[in-house]
Parts: C-alpha cells; sequence; structure tokens
C-alpha cells in the first residue's frame, strides 16, 4: 500500500487505515471474535494505522486493539486514540492536565503501552483551542513520555484551521467525504503547507457512499444511524455526515453509476478521498473481515479522472452543499 507520512508525528502510515469505532459501539452488535478477525484482516491486508478512542464502548474499542498490538508485535501498527469525551459535563473548564493524565493512564492500560503513539482531542468545545494552558499541557505529556504526538478531531473547519496554527499540533482529524467537501477549500491546503496530517474519518457517510441503502434501510436501536439522527447523542454531522438519509440516499445513486468496473461504489468514495492533497490517511471502519479488505482495496484503484472528480463535484454542489457546506 502507499505510505504518506503523518504530518508531524513523522510516522509513514498506509492510506487507507482502520477506524475502529464500528468495533466498540453505537454501530449495532460486533461480537469480539468479529472485531479481533476484522483488524487481524485489516492488518493482513496492509493496514499500519489504527484510529479509536476511549470512549468508543467505554474502552472496548481500546482493548480490542491492544489485544492486536499483543499479538501482531511486529506489524509497525501506529495506533492513534482520543481523549476529552470523558469529561462530564464536557466543557472547556474539565480540560486540566490533571485529567489528561488519569485519561491517558487509562488508555495507556486499555493499549498496553507505556507511550501512546498520537492521542487527539476529540471534538473539544470549541472555546478550548484558543486556551494556550490546554496545549501547554499535552506538550508537558510529551516531555513526561505519557504520548509521542497530539492533534484534534474536530466537528468544523474553522475549529481545524485555528488547530493547524498551534505549533505541537500533528494532525487534525476532520470529516471529509464526497459528501463533506468544505475542508477542500481551506483545511486541507494550510495542513499541507504548515506539515500537519489530515486524518479522514466518516469518509463514507455512515455507510451512504457504499451505496447499499435505500429509503425504507432500517438499523438497530444502538445504532447512532438510529437514535442520533437529529443530533440526540452528538454532533449530527457524524452520522451520515449530517445529510439528511432520503437526500444521501439519492445523491449516493448518482454517485454510484460513477463506479468503475472491478470495484464497489465504497472503494470509490475512498480512493476519492486518498486523491485529495494534503490527506495522510483515510480510516473506514470495519465489522467484518470481508469489509477490512474491500476498503484496503481502494487503495489499488488508480486515480480518479478528471471526468469522475467533476461529476462528484456536481453531485455536491446540486444536492449535498445546500444543506451541509455552511454548517461545518
Amino acid at each position: 500500500m502507499e505510505t504518506r507520512i503523518l504530518g508531524k508525528t513523522g510516522r509513514a502510515v498506509g492510506v487507507v487505515g482502520f477506524g475502529a469505532w464500528q468495533i466498540g459501539g453505537s454501530w449495532g452488535d460486533v461480537s469480539p471474535d468479529d472485531a479481533m478477525a476484522a483488524l487481524h484482516s485489516a492488518v493482513d491486508s496492509g493496514v499500519t494505522f489504527i484510529d479509536t478512542a476511549d470512549v468508543y464502548g467505554d474502552g472496548r474499542s481500546e482493548k480490542f486493539v491492544g489485544e492486536l498490538l499483543r499479538e501482531r508485535p511486529d506489524a509497525g501498527l501506529t495506533v492513534a486514540t482520543k481523549m476529552g469525551r470523558r469529561a462530564s459535563p464536557h466543557t472547556v473548564d474539565a480540560y486540566t492536565l490533571d485529567a489528561f493524565r488519569e485519561w491517558n493512564d487509562r488508555s495507556r492500560e486499555n493499549l498496553g503501552v507505556d507511550t501512546l503513539d498520537l492521542v487527539q482531542l476529540h471534538c473539544p468545545p470549541t472555546p478550548a483551542y484558543a486556551r494556550d494552558e490546554i496545549f501547554d499541557a499535552l506538550d508537558a505529556m510529551i516531555q513526561e513520555k505519557r504520548i509521542g504526538a497530539y492533534g484534534v478531531s474536530v466537528e468544523t473547519c474553522d475549529e481545524a484551521l485555528t488547530a493547524i496554527r498551534r505549533p505541537g499540533v500533528a494532525t487534525v482529524q476532520i470529516i471529509l467525504n464526497c459528501f463533506r467537501q468544505k475542508p477542500l477549500d481551506a483545511v486541507l491546503p494550510a495542513a499541507a503547507d504548515a506539515g500537519v496530517g489530515i486524518i479522514a474519518r466518516v469518509p463514507l457517510a455512515s455507510g451512504l457512499l457504499s451505496g447499499k441503502y435505500d429509503e425504507s434501510t432500517v438499523f438497530a436501536d444502538d445504532d447512532h444511524r438510529t437514535f442520533n439522527r437529529q443530533g440526540e447523542a452528538f454532533d449530527v454531522g457524524e452520522t451520515f455526515a449530517g445529510v439528511p438519509f432520503d437526500v444521501g440516499v439519492a445523491a449516493a445513486r448518482e454517485v454510484a453509476e460513477l463506479t468503475p468496473d472491478g470495484a464497489s461504489t465504497a472503494q470509490l468514495a475512498l480512493r476519492w478521498i486518498v486523491d485529495q492533497r494534503g490527506v495522510s490517511v483515510v480510516i473506514p471502519g470495519a465489522r467484518t473481515p470481508e469489509q477490512a479488505r474491500n476498503n484496503v482495496a481502494a487503495a489499488d484503484l488508480a486515480p480518479l479522472g478528471a471526468e469522475t472528480t467533476s461529476a462528484i463535484r456536481r453531485i455536491y454542489d446540486e444536492r449535498i452543499r445546500p444543506v451541509v457546506h455552511d454548517r461545518w
């Protein structure tokens, strides 16, 4: 698989990684055996970057990844986790060095490592980006060898641009897909200029860009695609990339028509992200070995041509831009 340098971490990672939210929770039931099988399949297929968080299944995802690290010590894996969403209430005042150390201790135990490769603030309150003491605390954790590098997982492009200006920020994780193209305008160029890595999340718009759903599709009650459609549990942009389901289904049908022979619509959508200048790694989730293998295969597709890229932009401009572009 093609590798790229992950921003200021200096680490080379494969362009298609593994997003471990799905194996933690909020995507319906995934058994431990299925979770581990998906992780092993991803590594067997060439994945070297895994993204998790301390709140995915209340540590369940981190523990699965920790088990993988023990079973595959020579796989050359880079693991990113996140912290901050354990705060209750989730306010900027909760972002203290003592809290960071407490959350860090828990993640290091779950993952079975002394030093975390990369820790990302997990969609912190917007005022956090302006507080020097928060980033001083992160710098202190590097000095303490608790973490190797830090980044921020953001909700909005404005937050991303603010984070990129912080000299210690190694990476920015942001929603980027065929239905969320605003980061192309300013965020990706700014990150490339600053040497900050871009981790693209929600790459398939919660499955919409697989092209497999229709207006009658239903999801389990414990799946965020059921319980967070209006932002009831967290930012609505994390579910279907903030696109109303019926709008997304119709637009996905048009995207599916662009799929090249021998590929899937999901692979087309992932390849579109990989093609964007400034992207370090895209992190699709997987619940099964087959899904993991199919995701990785997107890296083998040829770069999309101008005709396909222009068609995807037209679909975005006509169907999606009016409902998402100005929100995030």
